[in-house]
Protein backbone atom coordinates (compact mmCIF):
# COMPACT_ATOMS: atom_id res chain seq x y z
CA UNK A 1 0.00 0.00 0.00
CA UNK A 2 1.00 3.76 -0.29
CA UNK A 3 0.90 5.31 2.69
CA UNK A 4 1.57 8.51 4.04
CA UNK A 5 2.10 9.47 7.53
CA UNK A 6 1.57 13.53 8.62
CA UNK A 7 3.26 14.60 12.25
CA UNK A 8 4.09 17.89 12.41
CA UNK A 9 7.34 17.76 14.06
CA UNK A 10 9.62 14.77 14.55
CA UNK A 11 11.51 15.21 17.91
CA UNK A 12 11.65 12.65 20.54
CA UNK A 13 11.32 15.14 23.42
CA UNK A 14 8.02 15.35 22.70
CA UNK A 15 7.26 11.96 24.20
CA UNK A 16 5.37 9.30 22.35
CA UNK A 17 4.10 10.66 19.10
CA UNK A 18 7.34 11.00 17.27
CA UNK A 19 8.75 7.75 18.41
CA UNK A 20 5.20 6.19 17.40
CA UNK A 21 5.46 7.88 14.07
CA UNK A 22 8.99 6.78 13.22
CA UNK A 23 8.81 3.44 14.16
CA UNK A 24 5.67 2.82 12.66
CA UNK A 25 7.03 4.40 9.47
CA UNK A 26 10.10 1.76 9.62
CA UNK A 27 8.32 -1.34 10.02
CA UNK A 28 5.74 -0.52 7.57
CA UNK A 29 8.57 0.03 4.86
CA UNK A 30 10.32 -2.74 6.09
CA UNK A 31 6.84 -5.22 5.39
CA UNK A 32 6.87 -3.51 1.93
CA UNK A 33 4.83 -0.82 1.94
CA UNK A 34 5.69 2.36 0.34
CA UNK A 35 5.92 4.90 3.33
CA UNK A 36 6.12 8.77 2.81
CA UNK A 37 6.57 10.48 6.27
CA UNK A 38 5.61 13.92 5.82
CA UNK A 39 6.73 16.81 8.12
CA UNK A 40 7.85 20.17 8.92
CA UNK A 41 10.64 19.26 11.42
CA UNK A 42 12.95 16.70 10.93
CA UNK A 43 15.14 16.74 13.78
CA UNK A 44 15.17 13.02 14.85
CA UNK A 45 14.15 11.50 11.41
CA UNK A 46 17.23 8.77 10.84
CA UNK A 47 19.71 10.62 8.09
CA UNK A 48 19.30 7.14 5.98
CA UNK A 49 15.89 8.31 5.19
CA UNK A 50 16.81 12.16 4.92
CA UNK A 51 19.20 11.23 1.87
CA UNK A 52 17.72 8.33 0.80
CA UNK A 53 19.98 6.11 0.75
CA UNK A 54 17.39 3.38 2.84
CA UNK A 55 14.08 4.09 4.72
CA UNK A 56 10.80 5.69 3.83
CA UNK A 57 10.02 8.52 1.93
CA UNK A 58 10.72 11.85 3.47
CA UNK A 59 8.71 15.16 2.52
CA UNK A 60 9.48 18.10 4.51
CA UNK A 61 7.08 20.93 4.31
CA UNK A 62 7.88 24.35 5.09
CA UNK A 63 7.26 26.19 8.84
CA UNK A 64 3.46 26.86 8.53
CA UNK A 65 3.21 30.63 7.59
CA UNK A 66 -0.17 31.60 9.24
CA UNK A 67 -0.76 32.12 13.04
CA UNK A 68 -1.71 28.99 14.79
CA UNK A 69 0.72 26.62 12.94
CA UNK A 70 -1.47 26.65 9.69
CA UNK A 71 -0.26 26.75 6.30
CA UNK A 72 -0.81 28.97 3.15
CA UNK A 73 -1.98 27.60 0.61
CA UNK A 74 1.06 27.46 -1.68
CA UNK A 75 2.66 26.00 1.19
CA UNK A 76 0.91 22.42 1.11
CA UNK A 77 1.54 22.39 -3.18
CA UNK A 78 3.61 18.93 -2.50
CA UNK A 79 1.20 17.77 0.10
CA UNK A 80 -1.43 17.61 -2.51
CA UNK A 81 1.06 16.01 -5.05
CA UNK A 82 1.57 13.18 -2.59
CA UNK A 83 -2.17 13.16 -1.80
CA UNK A 84 -2.94 12.23 -5.41
CA UNK A 85 -0.06 8.93 -5.35
CA UNK A 86 -2.17 7.72 -1.39
CA UNK A 87 -4.10 4.76 -0.78
CA UNK A 88 -4.47 6.32 2.86
CA UNK A 89 -3.05 8.94 4.96
CA UNK A 90 -2.52 8.82 8.71
CA UNK A 91 -2.44 11.73 10.92
CA UNK A 92 -1.46 12.12 14.46
CA UNK A 93 -3.48 14.25 17.31
CA UNK A 94 -6.91 16.01 16.88
CA UNK A 95 -5.05 19.63 18.10
CA UNK A 96 -3.01 19.93 15.65
CA UNK A 97 -4.37 22.48 13.44
CA UNK A 98 -2.70 21.92 10.32
CA UNK A 99 -4.49 18.14 10.61
CA UNK A 100 -7.87 20.24 10.14
CA UNK A 101 -6.45 21.42 6.93
CA UNK A 102 -4.78 18.36 5.81
CA UNK A 103 -7.78 16.20 6.37
CA UNK A 104 -9.64 18.34 4.49
CA UNK A 105 -7.40 18.33 1.28
CA UNK A 106 -7.24 14.25 1.71
CA UNK A 107 -11.89 14.55 1.92
CA UNK A 108 -11.83 16.61 -1.07
CA UNK A 109 -9.35 14.50 -3.38
CA UNK A 110 -11.75 11.50 -1.85
CA UNK A 111 -8.38 9.99 -0.05
CA UNK A 112 -9.20 7.82 3.15
CA UNK A 113 -7.59 8.83 6.44
CA UNK A 114 -7.09 7.70 9.80
CA UNK A 115 -6.88 9.98 12.82
CA UNK A 116 -5.19 8.73 15.81
CA UNK A 117 -5.64 10.24 18.86
CA UNK A 118 -2.89 10.12 20.97
CA UNK A 119 -4.74 10.50 24.58
CA UNK A 120 -6.13 13.68 23.44
CA UNK A 121 -9.31 13.45 24.16
CA UNK A 122 -9.57 11.30 26.97
CA UNK A 123 -11.48 13.01 29.90
CA UNK A 124 -8.66 14.34 31.99
CA UNK A 125 -7.04 15.58 28.92
CA UNK A 126 -10.52 17.35 28.16
CA UNK A 127 -10.83 18.43 31.55
CA UNK A 128 -7.62 21.20 30.67
CA UNK A 129 -8.38 24.24 28.54
CA UNK A 130 -12.10 22.60 28.54
CA UNK A 131 -13.70 25.37 26.63
CA UNK A 132 -10.98 25.64 24.07
CA UNK A 133 -10.93 22.58 23.00
CA UNK A 134 -14.82 22.26 23.37
CA UNK A 135 -15.34 25.52 20.95
CA UNK A 136 -12.69 23.89 18.54
CA UNK A 137 -14.27 20.83 17.99
CA UNK A 138 -17.49 22.34 17.32
CA UNK A 139 -15.75 24.22 14.82
CA UNK A 140 -13.77 22.04 13.24
CA UNK A 141 -12.50 19.09 15.23
CA UNK A 142 -15.45 17.04 15.30
CA UNK A 143 -15.70 17.12 10.91
CA UNK A 144 -12.08 15.87 11.02
CA UNK A 145 -12.71 13.35 13.31
CA UNK A 146 -16.43 12.15 11.99
CA UNK A 147 -14.87 12.16 8.51
CA UNK A 148 -11.99 10.22 8.85
CA UNK A 149 -12.34 6.33 7.73
CA UNK A 150 -11.19 5.23 11.14
CA UNK A 151 -10.56 7.28 14.48
CA UNK A 152 -7.36 5.06 16.00
CA UNK A 153 -7.35 4.68 19.70
CA UNK A 154 -4.54 2.45 21.40
CA UNK A 155 -6.82 0.74 23.94
CA UNK A 156 -10.61 0.05 24.56
CA UNK A 157 -10.43 2.35 27.71
CA UNK A 158 -9.21 5.28 25.51
CA UNK A 159 -12.00 4.77 23.17
CA UNK A 160 -14.62 5.00 25.77
CA UNK A 161 -13.96 7.86 26.86
CA UNK A 162 -12.92 9.46 23.36
CA UNK A 163 -15.92 8.24 21.27
CA UNK A 164 -18.33 10.82 22.86
CA UNK A 165 -16.31 13.62 20.96
CA UNK A 166 -16.75 11.84 17.64
CA UNK A 167 -20.61 10.26 17.80
CA UNK A 168 -21.09 10.00 13.84
CA UNK A 169 -17.11 8.75 13.64
CA UNK A 170 -15.83 4.93 13.89
CA UNK A 171 -13.42 4.85 16.34
CA UNK A 172 -10.64 1.53 15.95
CA UNK A 173 -8.92 -0.37 18.73
CA UNK A 174 -5.06 -0.94 17.61
CA UNK A 175 -2.39 -0.72 20.43
CA UNK A 176 0.99 1.94 19.36
CA UNK A 177 3.15 -0.20 17.44
CA UNK A 178 6.51 -0.83 19.00
CA UNK A 179 10.09 -1.61 16.91
CA UNK A 180 11.09 -4.86 19.06
CA UNK A 181 14.14 -5.47 18.08
CA UNK A 182 15.89 -3.21 19.61
CA UNK A 183 14.70 -5.10 22.84
CA UNK A 184 15.89 -8.08 21.66
CA UNK A 185 19.54 -7.94 22.64
CA UNK A 186 19.75 -6.09 25.74
CA UNK A 187 23.09 -4.34 26.60
CA UNK A 188 22.83 -4.92 30.96
CA UNK A 189 23.19 -2.17 33.29
CA UNK A 190 26.90 -1.80 33.30
CA UNK A 191 26.57 1.54 30.76
CA UNK A 192 24.43 3.08 33.05
CA UNK A 193 25.98 1.90 36.57
CA UNK A 194 29.05 3.76 34.87
CA UNK A 195 27.76 6.96 33.73
CA UNK A 196 25.62 7.14 36.84
CA UNK A 197 27.48 5.65 39.92
CA UNK A 198 24.79 6.95 42.47
CA UNK A 199 22.44 3.61 41.14
CA UNK A 200 24.31 1.28 43.17
CA UNK A 201 23.39 3.16 46.36
CA UNK A 202 19.56 1.26 47.59
CA UNK A 203 16.93 0.51 45.51
CA UNK A 204 16.66 3.10 42.17
CA UNK A 205 12.93 4.10 41.31
CA UNK A 206 13.30 5.34 37.94
CA UNK A 207 10.67 8.12 35.87
CA UNK A 208 11.66 8.28 32.32
CA UNK A 209 9.21 9.98 29.84
CA UNK A 210 8.40 13.86 28.86
CA UNK A 211 8.63 16.03 32.24
CA UNK A 212 5.11 17.51 32.39
CA UNK A 213 2.71 18.54 34.92
CA UNK A 214 0.24 15.94 34.19
CA UNK A 215 3.06 13.30 34.93
CA UNK A 216 2.43 13.25 38.85
CA UNK A 217 5.80 13.11 39.13
CA UNK A 218 5.60 15.19 42.75
CA UNK A 219 4.23 12.19 44.17
CA UNK A 220 6.80 10.13 43.68
CA UNK A 221 9.53 12.57 45.08
CA UNK A 222 7.30 12.90 48.20
CA UNK A 223 6.84 9.12 48.51
CA UNK A 224 10.46 9.40 48.30
CA UNK A 225 10.98 11.43 51.04
CA UNK A 226 8.93 9.10 53.18
CA UNK A 227 10.93 6.16 52.41
CA UNK A 228 13.76 7.84 52.84
CA UNK A 229 12.72 8.83 56.45
CA UNK A 230 11.48 5.59 56.99
CA UNK A 231 14.64 3.71 56.49
CA UNK A 232 14.63 2.93 52.84
CA UNK A 233 16.92 5.15 51.31
CA UNK A 234 15.88 5.16 47.34
CA UNK A 235 17.35 6.69 44.60
CA UNK A 236 15.10 8.58 42.16
CA UNK A 237 16.13 9.41 38.64
CA UNK A 238 14.05 11.53 36.67
CA UNK A 239 15.31 11.04 32.77
CA UNK A 240 13.79 13.26 30.28
CA UNK A 241 13.02 17.08 29.19
CA UNK A 242 9.67 19.33 28.91
CA UNK A 243 8.66 22.24 31.17
CA UNK A 244 11.24 24.02 32.42
CA UNK A 245 8.57 25.69 35.36
CA UNK A 246 7.42 22.28 35.64
CA UNK A 247 11.29 21.16 36.41
CA UNK A 248 11.59 23.83 38.51
CA UNK A 249 9.00 22.87 41.32
CA UNK A 250 10.50 19.87 41.42
CA UNK A 251 13.66 21.10 42.03
CA UNK A 252 12.23 23.46 44.81
CA UNK A 253 10.23 20.31 46.17
CA UNK A 254 13.97 18.44 46.02
CA UNK A 255 15.77 20.99 48.12
CA UNK A 256 12.96 21.61 50.13
CA UNK A 257 12.73 17.83 51.45
CA UNK A 258 16.61 17.62 51.93
CA UNK A 259 16.90 14.82 48.71
CA UNK A 260 19.92 16.75 46.59
CA UNK A 261 21.62 12.98 46.90
CA UNK A 262 18.47 11.27 46.09
CA UNK A 263 16.65 12.68 43.39
CA UNK A 264 18.69 13.18 40.18
CA UNK A 265 17.33 15.05 37.24
CA UNK A 266 19.52 13.33 34.31
CA UNK A 267 17.78 14.99 31.39
CA UNK A 268 16.77 12.96 28.20
CA UNK A 269 18.37 9.57 27.25
CA UNK A 270 18.05 7.48 24.18
CA UNK A 271 19.77 5.29 22.94
CA UNK A 272 21.69 1.81 24.35
CA UNK A 273 22.31 3.99 27.38
CA UNK A 274 18.34 3.99 28.06
CA UNK A 275 17.75 0.58 27.84
CA UNK A 276 20.57 -0.04 30.03
CA UNK A 277 19.22 2.40 32.62
CA UNK A 278 15.70 0.54 32.46
CA UNK A 279 18.06 -2.29 33.39
CA UNK A 280 19.60 -0.51 36.17
CA UNK A 281 16.24 0.62 37.80
CA UNK A 282 14.34 -1.70 40.59
CA UNK A 283 10.87 -0.18 39.51
CA UNK A 284 10.12 2.32 36.92
CA UNK A 285 7.07 4.91 37.86
CA UNK A 286 4.80 6.50 36.01
CA UNK A 287 2.57 8.38 38.67
CA UNK A 288 1.10 9.68 35.57
CA UNK A 289 -2.84 11.71 35.69
CA UNK A 290 -3.28 10.65 32.06
CA UNK A 291 -1.74 8.21 29.50
CA UNK A 292 -3.87 6.37 26.60
CA UNK A 293 -0.89 3.78 25.51
CA UNK A 294 2.66 5.26 27.72
CA UNK A 295 5.59 3.76 25.23
CA UNK A 296 7.81 4.71 28.15
CA UNK A 297 5.84 1.51 30.44
CA UNK A 298 6.20 -0.62 28.13
CA UNK A 299 9.40 -0.41 26.90
CA UNK A 300 10.43 -0.92 31.01
CA UNK A 301 8.60 -3.98 30.62
CA UNK A 302 10.43 -5.28 27.46
CA UNK A 303 13.86 -4.55 29.29
CA UNK A 304 12.84 -6.54 32.54
CA UNK A 305 11.67 -4.01 34.97
CA UNK A 306 8.54 -4.20 37.05
CA UNK A 307 6.33 -1.19 36.65
CA UNK A 308 3.94 0.71 38.62
CA UNK A 309 1.79 3.02 37.01
CA UNK A 310 -1.83 4.68 37.97
CA UNK A 311 -5.32 3.85 37.76
CA UNK A 312 -5.47 6.97 35.47
CA UNK A 313 -3.55 5.09 32.48
CA UNK A 314 -5.97 3.52 29.74
CA UNK A 315 -3.81 0.31 29.56
CA UNK A 316 -3.17 -0.25 33.06
CA UNK A 317 -5.56 -3.51 33.38
CA UNK A 318 -3.32 -4.44 30.36
CA UNK A 319 0.06 -4.11 33.04
CA UNK A 320 -1.36 -5.30 35.87
CA UNK A 321 -2.76 -8.55 33.66
CA UNK A 322 0.67 -9.40 32.62
CA UNK A 323 2.33 -9.94 35.60
CA UNK A 324 4.92 -6.95 35.47
CA UNK A 325 3.39 -4.05 37.07
CA UNK A 326 1.16 -2.95 39.75
CA UNK A 327 -1.39 -0.11 38.91
CA UNK A 328 -2.54 2.04 42.13
CA UNK A 329 -4.06 5.49 42.43
CA UNK A 330 -2.05 8.64 41.97
CA UNK A 331 -1.17 9.71 45.53
CA UNK A 332 1.95 9.53 47.28
CA UNK A 333 0.54 7.71 50.01
CA UNK A 334 -0.53 4.68 47.33
CA UNK A 335 3.34 4.95 45.83
CA UNK A 336 4.86 4.01 48.87
CA UNK A 337 1.75 1.39 49.57
CA UNK A 338 2.75 -0.26 45.98
CA UNK A 339 6.32 -0.52 46.16
CA UNK A 340 6.38 -2.24 49.60
CA UNK A 341 5.66 -5.60 48.81
CA UNK A 342 8.53 -4.64 45.94
CA UNK A 343 11.65 -2.91 47.42
CA UNK A 344 11.89 -5.47 49.97
CA UNK A 345 11.70 -8.93 47.88
CA UNK A 346 14.43 -8.86 44.71
CA UNK A 347 13.45 -12.20 44.00
CA UNK A 348 9.89 -11.03 43.39
CA UNK A 349 11.02 -8.16 41.38
CA UNK A 350 12.44 -10.84 39.04
CA UNK A 351 9.64 -12.77 38.30
CA UNK A 352 7.68 -9.06 37.22
CA UNK A 353 10.44 -8.23 35.34
CA UNK A 354 10.09 -12.00 33.19
CA UNK A 355 6.52 -12.08 32.79
CA UNK A 356 6.48 -8.76 32.07
CA UNK A 357 8.95 -8.61 28.82
CA UNK A 358 7.56 -11.92 28.34
CA UNK A 359 4.51 -10.38 27.84
CA UNK A 360 5.19 -7.42 25.94
CA UNK A 361 7.44 -9.89 23.24
CA UNK A 362 4.14 -12.00 22.33
CA UNK A 363 1.77 -9.44 22.42
CA UNK A 364 2.95 -6.48 21.30
CA UNK A 365 4.82 -8.34 19.00
CA UNK A 366 5.84 -6.00 16.48
CA UNK A 367 4.53 -8.39 13.22
CA UNK A 368 0.80 -8.75 15.27
CA UNK A 369 0.43 -4.86 15.48
CA UNK A 370 1.52 -4.33 12.27
CA UNK A 371 -0.64 -6.81 10.89
CA UNK A 372 -3.68 -5.18 12.64
CA UNK A 373 -3.02 -1.96 11.49
CA UNK A 374 -2.65 -2.79 7.77
CA UNK A 375 -6.03 -4.32 8.27
CA UNK A 376 -7.19 -0.89 9.18
CA UNK A 377 -5.25 0.76 6.63
CA UNK A 378 -6.94 -1.58 3.73
CA UNK A 379 -10.55 -1.50 5.25
CA UNK A 380 -10.45 2.27 4.96
CA UNK A 381 -8.82 2.01 1.69
CA UNK A 382 -11.64 -0.59 0.72
CA UNK A 383 -14.12 2.15 2.27
CA UNK A 384 -13.29 4.67 0.04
Amino acid sequence: MRIAQYLHRVDFEDGGPPRAVVDLSRVLHDRGHEVTLVTTDTRDVPESWLSGSEGPAVLELPTPGLPGNLFMRGQLAPMARLMKSLDVLQLHGPWERANSQIGGMARQARIPYVISLRGMLDDWSMDQRSFKKRLYLKLVGRRLLEGAAYVHCTADAELAQSGKWFPAGQGRVVPNLIDLAPYADLPGPDEALARYPFLDDGPVLLFLSRIHVKKGIEHLIEAARRLCEDGTPVQVVVAGSGDDAYVQRLQAQVDAAGLEDRVHFIGHVGGSLKFSLYEAADVFVLPTSQENFGFVQFEALACGTPVMTTTLVDTWREIVDSGGGVAVEQSADAVIEGLGPLLGDPAKREEMGRLGRAWVLENLATDRIAERLEAMYSDAALGH
